[in-house]
């Protein structure tokens, strides 16, 4: 049982919906720019997005319901299968930025515009900077969760930053197209393990085992 406060819980979950928040503004942008620009990396970037703020869903509702009752048995199941869910879809969508990005790579990238690819990266990574400033630095000294979903959006920051590079360097030099199909499997890779844990975790928890979606 977790030892936070009433108002320390009252917060995390403040902090959290804030976060999501940000997360669900933001989805819709980086999908209509990857498929304008032709960028899979941008696509890969927005499916990533969806990732965390399927991750903050649960996690907002493990800690509800961890704080309204944290003794029910059986806590876990509807959020297992809302997990093996979401798992199952993320695993989807991945492996099909996986097989776009391979099949670009083999047979040649399309012109891919760097600048609408750099500006959607640049405000995606202003708002994951924006969350883990809601966040504060001291989640990770919170719980396991809070931690988790502190590193998870310092990532996804690095993982903007990535396609923001990727995106000046094709707009600067109107070429080397390659690079967005490379960020976008580097980011499946990611998206896919993040996944698959996922899945293995809700599969256990419906099995009987007794899963922590907060300890991720």
């Amino acid at each position: 049982m977790s030892t936070i406060s009433g108002p320390g819980r009252s917060s995390q979950r403040r902090r959290l919906a804030i976060v999501l928040a940000l997360n669900l503004a933001l989805i819709g942008g980086p999908i209509t720019v990857g498929i304008r620009s032709h960028s899979v990396g941008v696509l890969a970037s927005a499916g990533d997005t969806l990732a965390e703020s399927v991750a903050l869903t649960l996690g907002l509702i493990a800690v509800t319901s961890r704080d309204r009752d944290p003794d029910r048995s059986r806590a876990n199941r509807p959020i297992a299968i809302v997990a093996l869910i979401n798992a199952m879809l993320l695993l989807a969508v991945t492996i099909g930025v996986a097989i776009e990005a391979i099949l670009r790579l083999r047979e040649g990238s399309p012109i891919v515009l760097g600048l609408p690819m750099a500006i959607v990266a640049l405000i995606t990574l202003s708002v994951m900077i924006a969350g883990a400033l809601v966040l504060g630095l001291s989640a990770h000294r919170e719980d396991i969760h809070m931690k988790s979903v502190l590193i998870d959006t310092i990532a996804d920051a690095a993982a903007a930053a990535g396609v923001l590079a990727a995106g000046v360097i094709i707009w600067l030099t109107g070429a080397l197209y390659w690079l967005d199909p490379v960020i976008a499997l580097i980011l499946a890779v990611v998206i896919g393990y993040s996944a698959t844990r996922l899945a293995m975790q809700a599969v256990a928890a419906l099995r009987g085992a007794d899963i922590d979606f907060d300890n991720d």
